[in-house]
């Protein structure tokens, strides 16, 4: 049953094949190089390094942020088309859910950070739990931008309480490890598992799979929360314009965030 994943929510190209329950190939990338640059072909070395034919795929996982605009952009248009074209289903996976389980360990609140620019950050709060059938990835806080100095205090205040805390995403990275001072129940895990992976995205649509869900390839979308810049500049220029557009954004932003918010997974 094999799955292609990608994730484009950053500046990092990563793309996975899941077969036969096992991660059979993985090519994750942080460079200059764009994802239209990156995508498809890192997609041609990943199959080929499985040994899996693109007609043997049975679904396709997608990051759908938040994120990077642009990317997420990319790769769901390169996922929706390849779904089509395949004709296997297609499932929207939570950029930050799937960071969570770089860290999957019981009795650590997980902050899943993602760049929102202008010193903003997507932030969502979970922490994984054990169960009998293994361990649960459940979410605290639903996914929501905040200033990236508020999460940080979000962190503090939850180890003052006892606490450990785990910082996870790309903004860390940047600009917290090293930059900002952090109490000793704040955790930075090594660069390498700041990052996204396709790998994970690919566990995550495996479980959905399985479970028979799947996303309609003609109207799936990012997870944006926030509007993009030509966005916001367009409205400063066309204010009377941009008034008629609100409520339609406003009900696709809404329909998204319900469509692939907050679920519970499993390990």
């Amino acid at each position: 049953m094999p799955i292609l994943s990608m994730d484009t929510s950053t500046q990092v190209s990563s793309v996975a094949v899941l077969a036969r329950g096992q991660l059979a190939a993985e090519i994750t990338m942080q460079a200059r190089l764009t994802h239209s640059e990156t995508l498809m072909p890192h997609v041609a070395q990943a199959l080929a390094m499985a040994g899996v034919k693109k007609e043997a795929l049975t679904g396709i996982a997608v990051s759908v942020g938040p994120g990077s605009f642009t990317g997420l952009r990319i790769g769901l248009a390169a996922a929706k088309a390849m779904s089509y074209a395949l004709a296997v289903p297609l499932v929207g996976i939570s950029s930050l859910e799937a960071l969570a389980l770089h860290y999957a360990v019981p009795g650590v609140s997980i902050l899943a950070l993602m760049d929102a620019q202008k010193k903003n950050a997507y932030v969502e709060e979970l922490h994984w739990e054990t169960t009998g059938a293994g361990l649960r990835l459940l979410v605290d806080v639903p996914v929501s931008v905040r200033p990236l100095a508020e999460a940080v205090a979000r962190a503090e205040a939850l180890a003052s309480a006892g606490r450990t805390v785990v910082l996870l995403g790309d903004i860390v990275q940047k600009r917290v490890a090293g930059k900002v001072a952090l109490p000793a129940g704040v955790l930075v895990p090594p660069p390498q598992l700041l990052l996204p992976r396709a790998a994970h995205v690919a566990w995550l649509g495996s479980q959905r799979l399985a479970a028979g869900e799947a996303d309609n390839v003609m109207d799936l979308e990012p997870i944006y929360l926030r509007r993009s810049e030509a966005e916001v500049l367009f409205e400063q220029h066309h204010p009377e314009r941009a008034a008629l557009e609100v409520d339609e954004q406003a009900a696709r932003a809404l329909e998204a965030r319900e469509r692939h918010g907050t679920r519970e997974v499993s390990r």
